[in-house]
């Protein structure tokens, strides 16, 4: 008897160790590998508003985005039967960078986008502003030599020894002086909350100059707010998980949208994808593809693709023989204009 019960014990041993060992081998043993998948569609309105904008719109602009997952062998297996799935090497994406870099770089595009479409739709609009400089973004951290101290990819910095640093210009005098091996003390904002972290400077190669300098050992991006003169035109973007500089045609024309009087949707549900410049010259993106199948799932009309992207868009909207129309576009005029030829909906 005894020995039957240690002869089960240690069966159900190695049970419970190969279950173990096949749950890790298939969820959480990473791979070399990332999967791209159709990503949503979301309405633009409730993401922005203009302080005294008009709010009357009958249709609906739509953002579109792209899902990405890195993969475990589960999902590289179940990707082989999704027809809209596509495998990619992790490393095409990150390209040197740690997935904190890539996610943190990705947050800073996407507030750099809204601030083009502000000044995009202000310059269309017709209406005065001014470009005021708010904080530094670190998207990055250098390998050689790396910071010394805690600090982190998406943290905001906020002062130095309690003095604010608006720009990377304010920056750069709060340093002056200072030598390798010197500490100060950052306020940082993260996740957040803010927070104070002891740094200890390094010596860093200047991009510019090519010469060495004392720095923090970081890469860092401004970030900047656009100010109209009319306080009552001032925009502002809920907080938003998706990152990235594709919406940014469609920003846009939200914000013109609530800036000038009438509904340029006219009832529809228009969709699009493309980044944009103050200039309103809309750019290519990345995975249109997959936006196409997002948008078709969300009942989309009208699809406003970058002229550069309109082939591979072109190629899978007649895949999925979908009805929605796909309207390419260079600039943000080609986008009005489409939007004026456009019969009301009833």
């Amino acid at each position: 008897m005894n020995r039957f019960r240690k002869t089960g014990g240690f069966r159900a041993s190695i049970y419970v160790i190969a279950v173990a060992l096949i749950v890790y081998l298939t969820v959480y043993m990473p791979t070399p590998y990332i999967i791209y998948k159709p990503g949503s569609a979301d309405e633009v309105k409730p993401m922005v508003t203009v302080k005294d904008g008009d709010k009357d719109e009958k249709g609906v602009f739509m953002m579109t985005t792209v899902s990405a997952t890195y993969a475990n062998l589960f999902l590289l297996g179940t990707s082989y039967f999704d027809k809209n799935a596509q495998v990619d090497k992790k490393e095409d994406r990150l390209r040197g960078k740690s997935e904190a870099e890539y996610s943190a770089e990705q947050v800073w595009f996407m507030s750099d986008s809204q601030s083009s479409a502000m000044e995009a739709a202000y310059e269309k609009a017709g209406i005065a502003y001014s470009i005021v400089p708010e904080n530094i973004f670190v998207f990055g951290l250098s390998e050689n030599p790396k910071p010394d101290g805690d600090i982190e990819p998406g943290d905001i910095i906020l002062g130095v020894n309690g003095t604010a640093t608006p720009d990377n210009t304010v920056l750069a005098k709060q340093l002056e002086g200072k030598k390798a091996g010197d500490t100060v003390e950052m306020q940082l904002e993260r996740g957040g909350e803010t927070i104070s972290r002891d740094i200890t400077l390094v010596e860093v190669k200047d991009s510019k100059t090519g010469k060495m300098r004392t720095g923090l050992g970081v890469m860092i991006g401004a970030v900047q707010k656009v100010k109209p003169e009319d306080p009552n035109k001032q925009i502002t973007f809920s907080s938003t998980q998706v990152g990235g500089p594709s919406a940014g045609l469609m920003f846009t024309l939200e914000i013109y949208n609530q800036l000038t009087p009438g509904d340029l949707t006219k009832g529809h549900r228009i969709a699009g994808t493309g980044t944009i410049t103050k200039d309103g010259v809309v750019g290519a993106i990345g995975g249109v593809q997959h936006k196409i199948v997002a948008a078709d799932r969300k009942k989309a009309e009208i699809f406003f693709v970058p002229k550069d992207n309109y082939k591979e868009a072109e190629a899978k909207a007649k895949e999925i023989n979908t009805p929605m129309k796909l309207v390419p576009v260079s600039t943000l005029d080609d986008a009005l204009a489409f939007l004026k030829t456009l019969s009301v909906k009833s």
